[in-house]
This record gives C-alpha cells, sequence and structure tokens, in this order.
C-alpha cells in the first residue's frame, strides 16, 4: 500500500456499510480509483462480509469448543494475569 492508504484502512468497514461521510466516501472512492492494494481489500473484505451474512450459524463440535476456550484462557490469563 502506498501514501494514504494507511489513513483509510479503519473506515473501510464503514464505508461498506454506508457510515462514512459523503466527502470521505468521495475521497476512499478517489483513492480506490488509483489504488490496486486497497481495491483487493475492499473487494476481500466485502466478499468476507457478504458470506457470512449468508452463512448460516454453526455449532461447534464440544471437544473443539472446550479447547478452544482453555487456550483462550491460558492466553488471557498469560497476558493479563501479572
Amino acid at each position: 500500500m502506498a501514501g494514504k492508504c494507511p489513513d483509510y484502512i479503519n473506515d473501510l468497514s464503514d464505508y461498506l456499510d454506508g457510515g462514512v461521510s459523503p466527502e470521505l466516501c468521495a475521497e476512499i472512492e478517489a483513492h480506490l480509483g488509483e489504488c490496486r492494494e486497497c481495491r483487493i481489500m475492499v473487494d476481500t473484505l466485502r466478499q468476507t462480509v457478504t458470506l457470512c451474512r449468508a452463512g448460516a450459524e454453526e455449532p461447534l463440535p464440544q471437544a473443539l469448543e472446550n479447547k478452544l476456550k482453555s487456550l483462550l484462557r491460558q492466553r488471557w490469563e498469560k497476558k493479563f494475569s501479572k
């Protein structure tokens, strides 16, 4: 990414949801017209949102859920239990 890319990264989700000002929307769209990397990022984020909205919630197998919770708990305690 180049130049102004970092300025727009935090606003991309709001941009896709239509939650940015018209001025910022125009800036982002102008930037997307010039920046291939940001276009790819926006297209990927858009596809991710579409897939998440279309997907059905699937429960995890109990053993996997337990393992995941245990790992998260261990990392949390390691980081914050000082």
